[in-house]
């Protein structure tokens, strides 16, 4: 099935859709088991909270994958081809690990076999993330400048949907279907997910050019790939635009829930509003990637990092008022639209900075500088609530959003040919 786009592509073929879709919301399927199915269960069954704690731990491999994103980039498989040589085999290896949670007893995996079900889910997140380089990479093959936009919506989208179905999806089944038939069902949605890349022809429609990667293998290629990304011109400030443009959510959106939570909410009422304020930025993701290929670049960055930094300083109004059920609904989803328009439109612009044949792993570098950021930002969040107060802190996030669109401008001002869609 014939999935490469020209450059003068307008639409992406239904094949490519179906295709980034299903690997996307493959990443997202054991994410959403992981990050909140899980910590409910293993409380549930009455596991210390310390230990849930420190099931973060398990998300390593997703912040530790550019240390050998090269080599995902660089060995290529002549019977599978280059990414789907690396996304298959990682993907069985997902579905291998779910039947093996589906066919043991809860009661014995978060009893006495803790243990390995810590070690089996650490090797979940190894296979995602090092599926989640080849799928990036292929990504950008894929995807021609001016459809970047909503082929990340797919990314985003996709991603998002993976999470509901495996998070609140997976929980609503559980008591029905009980532990065995759910993560079952996990298993069978992710080998479902699994035939788009199975029945992709990767060596003829997109054949490995061995001439444009690195020529070795061996322990310096990990410096040599990344020393030629930096070296490619005004790489360097746009490392500063990577660090700065999601500065105002990082620093304000992990205080929202304990925000409402201070002001009363329940936990069910905090349930509905995220899983609507999901489904609404997933809407955002996908009119942010039909506006990306008419806007551009630049004009993409800054309008939607504009809506970005307004919805987050618009839940210090939120903070300073005995706010209604309609106007938190209304900011929390304004501020969701507006995150998931600004995250497809840097995504597709850092699709625009890699080389070719080195995607997975400049993709990846961009990826890592991004989210190294908001996880110290969001870490330093709750320290910042109590001195500045909620209010102070969500201004001085919008505050931060709007310095971020400074430095877009400044750089898109220094390379202008950048901002060609």
């Amino acid at each position: 099935m014939s999935l490469n786009p020209s450059s003068s592509a307008s639409v992406l073929p239904r094949n490519t859709v179906i295709l980034l879709a299903s690997l996307y919301c493959a990443q997202g399927l054991p994410s959403g088991l992981i990050a909140h199915s899980l910590p409910v269960l293993l409380r549930q069954h009455g596991v210390d909270l310390a230990l849930i704690g420190l099931l973060k731990l398990l998300a390593l491999p997703w912040l530790l994958k550019v240390l050998w994103a090269p080599w995902v980039d660089r060995l290529a498989s002549p019977r599978l081809g280059h990414r789907r040589g690396w996304i298959l085999p990682l993907q069985l290896t997902v579905i291998s690990i779910l039947v093996v949670l589906a066919l043991m007893s809860p009661e014995l995996l978060f009893g006495s076999s803790i243990a390995l079900l810590i070690g089996l889910l650490l090797l979940i997140n190894l296979a995602a993330s090092t599926q989640d380089i080849a799928t990036d990479g292929l990504a950008v093959r894929l995807l021609p400048e001016r459809l970047r936009g909503f082929g990340n919506s797919l990314q985003v989208g996709g991603y998002k949907v993976g999470m509901l179905v495996s998070g609140s999806g997976l929980l609503l089944m559980m008591e029905p279907l009980g532990w065995h038939l759910s993560i079952a069902v996990v298993a069978l949605l992710l080998v479902l997910m699994t035939l788009p890349i199975w029945r992709f022809a990767e060596q003829r429609e997109l054949p490995f050019q061995a001439v444009q990667a690195e020529s070795a293998v061996g322990p310096s290629l990990l410096w040599r790939h990344y020393r030629g990304l930096l070296m490619q011109p005004g790489m360097l400030f746009w490392l500063l635009v990577l660090l700065s443009f999601k500065l105002g959510d990082a620093l304000g959106s992990p205080m929202i829930k304990p925000m409402l939570v201070d002001q009363g909410w329940s936990t069910g009422a905090l349930g509905e509003l995220t899983l609507l304020s999901s489904v609404v930025g997933i809407v955002g993701a996908l009119i942010g990637g039909l506006l990306y290929s008419r806007l551009g670049v630049f004009r993409s960055l800054m309008l939607f990092g504009l809506l970005q930094a307004a919805g987050i300083a618009g839940m210090a109004w939120l903070a300073g008022s005995a706010a209604s059920g309609v106007q938190v609904y209304t900011v929390a989803l304004f501020e969701q639209f507006a995150d998931g328009m600004s995250t497809v439109a840097l995504f597709a612009a850092m699709m625009g900075r890699c080389r070719a044949e080195h995607e997975g792993g400049d993709f990846t570098l961009q990826a890592s500088v991004q989210m190294l950021l908001a996880g110290l930002v969001g870490a330093a969040s709750g320290v910042l609530a109590k001195a500045l107060g909620y209010d102070g802190l969500f201004l001085l996030a919008g505050a931060a959003g709007l310095f971020g669109l400074v430095v877009v401008a400044l750089y898109f001002r220094r390379w202008p040919v950048q901002s060609a869609a």
